[in-house]
């Protein structure tokens, strides 16, 4: 599928975007990544990097503008740029969870408003969200992350019913913890824990634990890519782990999925209900 096939890529600077946009170039497509800084991102051989914040209408516009003045189209869009946050929901601000929609949800938003309509002229297009295990699987201290991944797979869902009659697709691609600065470097919120300080301690330890062993960014890119060649699927899981994960979600009771939950995040017996 690749011959002459134009990709667009956000947050392709590093992660699972950088390894997807040098992968994809290696495989034939002509690659475009939209970063906030270009003279930041490494070189890679048939990528193009152009600027762009996903949080600003005109920035998006923009670099959009910018892929059709160079390429004239766009046949890909995988939506990768996000942010995270750690912290009790209870310690949260509003403007704290503002800032992780305005990346995850009305980001990803901005870019298909963008890139839509030339798909739907030509009759031809994949838009690949790339979502998360906690986009159907919450985790706690990561409420409002979860909640931005939940609602990109609410938006994802209904916009596939509304373009497919175009031939344009939608697919969610659910990676569980990846070894990425996203996962590592994830931002905690800024009020003190207070009551929460020791289960959230034990918390972030059980998931730092996770990602030293997580599956790589690779591991993700070659997702997309098999996304991109194979048939069609609306949900895919990026992983073992994440497979593993959507169908105990699926088809476990909800009490044996919550305690198995409880007992991954660092939850003793003594916090059980």
């Amino acid at each position: 599928m690749s011959k002459d096939k134009v990709v667009v890529i956000t947050g392709a600077s590093s992660g699972i975007g950088e390894a997807s946009a040098r992968l994809l170039a290696q495989n034939g497509f002509e690659v475009f990544g939209g970063v906030r800084n270009p003279q930041r991102a490494n070189a890679i051989p048939g990528v193009r990097y152009g600027t762009v914040d996903v949080t600003d209408d005109a920035s998006v516009a923009n670099f959009v503008e910018w892929v059709f003045s160079e390429a004239g189209k766009i046949d890909i869009l995988i939506n990768n740029a996000g942010v995270s946050l750690v912290g009790p929901v209870e310690n949260t601000s509003p403007s704290e969870a503002l800032a992780v929609f305005d990346t995850n949800v009305f980001g990803p938003l901005r870019m298909i408003r963008a890139a839509l309509p030339s798909m739907r002229a030509a009759r031809s297009g994949l838009i690949i969200n790339i979502s998360s295990v906690l986009g159907f699987l919450p985790a706690p201290f990561m409420g409002i992350y979860a909640s931005s991944k939940h609602a990109l797979e609410g938006l994802s869902e209904s916009l596939d019913h509304e373009i497919r009659e175009f031939n344009v697709r939608v697919v969610l691609l659910e990676p569980t913890f990846t070894n990425t600065k996203l996962d590592v470097n994830a931002a905690q919120t800024a009020a003190p824990l207070g009551a929460y300080a020791t289960q959230a301690d034990a918390t972030i330890k059980a998931v730092q634990a996770q990602i030293r062993t997580a599956p790589s960014a690779l591991s993700v890119a070659e997702k997309i890519l098999a996304a991109i060649n194979g048939p069609y699927r609306m949900r895919q899981p990026a992983g073992g782990q994440a497979t593993l994960l959507s169908r105990l979600r699926r088809f476990m009771p909800a009490n044996a999925v919550d305690g198995s939950l409880r007992r991954t995040f660092g939850f003793g017996k003594r916090n059980a209900s």
